[in-house]
């Protein structure tokens, strides 16, 4: 029998400004200000963009509603590993935990510690050999302060997304403002050479999107989590939904589409300069910057508490130590210990970009059956804190959209797929080892109270 036994307990002091802001800064790192391009390509029009992300952002928002609907029934700290386990049993909410922080959490950790070690030593003019100590010093900097008090992440969470809000304004207000009217209906097809593409468009738009289901993470950190966690979610997907189309119209009517073609991720920074001088794109590289860091805290911020979950739940190696509270902090510090040192070593030996892109598919494949059991639990409880509006429709457009994510990944990535699952995979020795080990453990301890 499953036991649950933590020294102490979480501290739920996260309000709705702060759950908010983590799910907006756990959303939006870099992704805004990079992939304006590449969607643009592949819709083949700015119309064809736009609605690309709006598609995108739609899709996203019926997942928010569906996991919010979930969430309020269960909101405890480890997010969609408690789902999964409630629903579909113990062996699948340890799967979708393990590919979490043993590669997907982490890997994304270190991808944005990478990608700002870059950026940090373009914009301060390093020679390339800093990047790696920008990305290892970022990591232990955000990782200590996610070591006190989580009142102290939330603050930096608020913080960084107000601060990554700014030069995001400053883009929408231009466009809207002193931008060229008639953004819409530019043509790119000609430049680009191979016509629209609308459904990688939307997928690369569900990538900029990911990362809004990670503030389940802290369901029992969170003030009144059953009406606070649904708002926060759904507020959240919301504003970087709307955020995401008035950046994109801000992009278009100050830039024309061949020129955002041939820039491609060099666009905003150009059209920072352009319409701001030297000094508005620093400024720019300063908000993305900003945007990263932030990214980076909320991931570290959540991704632990999934594995402190299941440390005390006994199902992984070293439980007892990885399952630790800090009675004076009440956060999991081995847990955050651990999966900084696997980020670290991420940035040192792997492609950890790579390593994140090969897992979105489990990722999508656990969301599916999420999804899936939503429907299962509105058989089980008529009464809900939270119901999500328009059900069924609102699952099956969710359910639409992921087994658009997993069929697109199939056949782009095949080899990946197969590496994603084989990760699965390993995972199923370790769980069943743990499972007859603390079996045998009681077993010895009933025996000898005897």
């Amino acid at each position: 029998m499953k036991q649950k036994t933590p020294v102490v307990e979480l501290n739920r002091s996260l309000g709705i400004w702060s759950a908010l802001s983590l799910v907006i800064g756990t959303i939006i790192g870099a992704g805004v200000f990079v992939r304006q391009a590449a969607v643009l390509d592949d819709a083949g029009s700015t119309t064809g963009a736009l609605f690309a992300w709006l598609a995108g952002g739609v899709l996203t928002l019926t997942a928010g509603l569906t996991i919010a609907e979930i969430a309020s029934q269960m909101p405890h700290t480890g997010g969609l590993y408690v789902y999964m386990e409630r629903m579909y049993g113990r062996l699948w909410g340890f799967l979708s935990g393990w590919m979490q922080i043993i590669i997907y959490g982490p890997a994304i950790i270190a991808a944005l510690a990478a990608y700002l070690g870059i950026l940090m030593t373009d914009f301060f003019h390093l020679s390339g050999g800093w990047g790696l100590a920008v990305s290892l010093g970022t990591l232990v900097a955000v990782g200590v302060l996610n070591l006190f008090s989580n009142r102290y992440g939330a603050m930096f969470a608020i913080i960084t997304t107000i601060c990554k809000l700014l030069p995001i304004v400053a883009i929408i207000v231009f466009g809207l403002f002193f931008g060229d009217g008639n953004a819409l209906g530019h043509s790119v097809s000609t430049a680009t050479q191979h016509g629209s593409n609308f459904g990688v468009a939307i997928l690369a738009t569900l990538f900029a999107f990911d990362g809004w289901i990670l503030v389940a993470n802290l369901g029992d950190e969170i003030k009144e989590p059953q009406k606070l966690l649904p708002r926060a979610i759904i507020g959240g997907i919301s504003i970087v939904m709307v955020i995401y189309l008035l950046v994109a119209y801000g992009v278009f009517a100050s830039l024309p589409a061949s020129t955002i073609h041939r820039l491609g991720t060099g666009a905003i920074p150009f059209l920072a300069t352009k319409d701001f001088g030297a000094i508005g794109g620093k400024l720019l590289s300063i908000g993305v910057i900003i945007s990263i860091i932030g990214c980076i805290n909320g991931k570290i911020m959540t991704f632990p508490r999934i594995m402190y979950a299941m440390a005390r739940d006994r199902e992984l190696p070293f439980s007892r130590v990885l399952g630790y509270l800090s009675p004076k902090t009440r956060t999991p510090i081995f847990s955050t210990i651990a999966v900084l040192v696997i980020a670290a070593l991420m940035v040192l030996f792997a492609n950890a970009d790579r390593l994140s892109e090969l897992c979105i598919f489990t990722v999508y494949c656990f969301y599916v059956m999420a999804f899936l059991g939503s429907f299962k639990l509105r058989r089980q409880h008529k009464e809900r804190p939270f119901s999500m509006p328009l059900f069924p429709l609102t699952p099956i457009v969710a359910i639409g959209g992921s087994l658009f994510v997993l069929i697109s990944e199939v056949f782009s990535d095949f080899t990946g797929v197969l590496f994603s699952l084989g990760m699965v995979v390993v995972g199923i020795p370790v769980y069943y080892y743990e499972i007859k080990h603390n079996h045998a453990e009681d077993f010895v301890k009933e025996d000898s109270g005897k």
